[in-house]
């Protein structure tokens, strides 16, 4: 039996994951409470066809290392304070090399997210659980500009996935959220968070639905291992929303 309290309880400031991102600049939400929090924010009504959409993600050709084991969708939202998420007109990603040696510098334009999954409930509920976590006490008024990023990552016998072929990075924003949508069938995919220094903090495994990560990027460099296919002769991916926070007029 769950040992939380009501979810209408849970929303207090400051919550621990707020304490767990000021002390250690990140924080891992196993799944139990995760769901909850998020209950407490919103609702999940349409979670079965959130999950279900990732089968429907498309091809990453933005791969300079010519890999062809991620899948992907996006889109980008406004949010202001306790405001809905407002989705803006679809463009493109853009990191600098400087955040992202391997595929920044380039404008990469990926498929947009379905406009169901985009208005959904969950993802609603989601965006603004992170952009209460993310907030400090002086900014009920945040105006975030907010990326959202659809992953699949593919392992084949005969290649990895690679979740972030980049290696050990920063995206280049405030803080971001990574939540666990499905595992199939793989081992590893271990998410390592180091300091600017290049010390390792802390290393956790996303391993159900609702297992979350959440990072402030001006702080921690974050990565994670490679996966692999459990058996090879089965199909073997890792779903996971990436959600990325900055605020309008902060620096990149």
């Amino acid at each position: 039996m769950s040992t939380l309290p009501p979810p209408q309880d849970l929303i207090v400031r400051p919550l621990p994951e707020q304490q767990a991102l000021a002390r250690a600049h990140f924080a891992f939400v196993e799944a139990e409470r995760m769901h909850a929090l998020l209950n407490a924010t919103g609702t999940l009504t349409d979670w079965p066809a959130f999950a279900a959409s990732w089968a429907r993600l498309e091809l990453d050709q933005h791969m300079a290392d010519g890999g062809r084991y991620r899948r992907r969708r996006h889109a980008v939202f406004h949010l202001h304070g306790a405001e809905a998420p407002v989705r803006q007109p679809h463009q493109p990603h853009y990191q600098s090399l400087d955040y992202n040696p391997l595929n920044g510098g380039v404008k990469r334009w990926f498929s947009p997210i379905e406009d169901a999954i985009a208005h959904g409930d969950t993802l609603d509920t989601v965006l603004r659980f992170g952009a209460t976590v993310f907030a400090r006490d002086d900014e009920a008024d945040t105006r975030w500009k907010v990326e959202v990023h659809q992953f699949r990552i593919e392992a084949h016998p005969e290649q990895a996935g690679l979740p972030t072929p980049e290696g050990m990075h920063r995206d280049g924003v405030d803080h971001v959220l990574v939540l666990m949508v499905c595992r199939h069938n793989i081992a590893s995919g271990t998410t390592r968070i180091h300091a600017l220094d290049g010390r390792e903090l802390g290393s956790f495994t996303l391993t159900r639905p609702f297992d979350t990560a959440l990072v402030d990027d001006h702080e921690v460099y974050h990565g994670v291992t490679a996966v692999q296919p459990l058996d090879a002769a089965l199909p073997a991916y890792r779903d996971v929303l990436v959600v990325t926070y900055r605020r309008e007029g902060g620096a990149t």
